[in-house]
């Protein structure tokens, strides 16, 4: 099933300060086949959903081998049935 998703991952008990523990996540996204694009407040990531589980688990066994014991995730997923759509496709709409 292929789906547009907004995933947060939040690392917990590291502190204030969350951004290097971010560019780590970052990294294991940028290195996947998926279009992904960073928000503010997470990373909205279009692909089939059993790929996009796939690449949330790598993100939390890379926060694991750097430390992390909680990590805090949502995610939010969309699908269409009646016509293929891509985030860029979406933006265009309300634009």
């Amino acid at each position: 099933m292929r789906v547009i998703a907004d995933l947060c991952i939040v690392p917990m008990g590291v502190g204030p300060s969350v951004s290097s523990y971010v560019k780590e996540i970052k990294a294991v996204i940028d290195a996947s086949h998926l279009n992904a694009e960073m928000h503010a407040n997470g990373t909205n990531i279009e692909g089939e959903l059993s790929d996009i589980c796939q690449l949330i688990e790598q993100c939390d066994a890379r926060l694991s081998e750097v430390g992390v014991q909680r990590v805090f995730f949502t995610m939010i997923f969309g699908s269409r049935r009646d016509k293929e759509q891509s985030m860029a496709d979406k933006l265009k709409a309300v634009s």
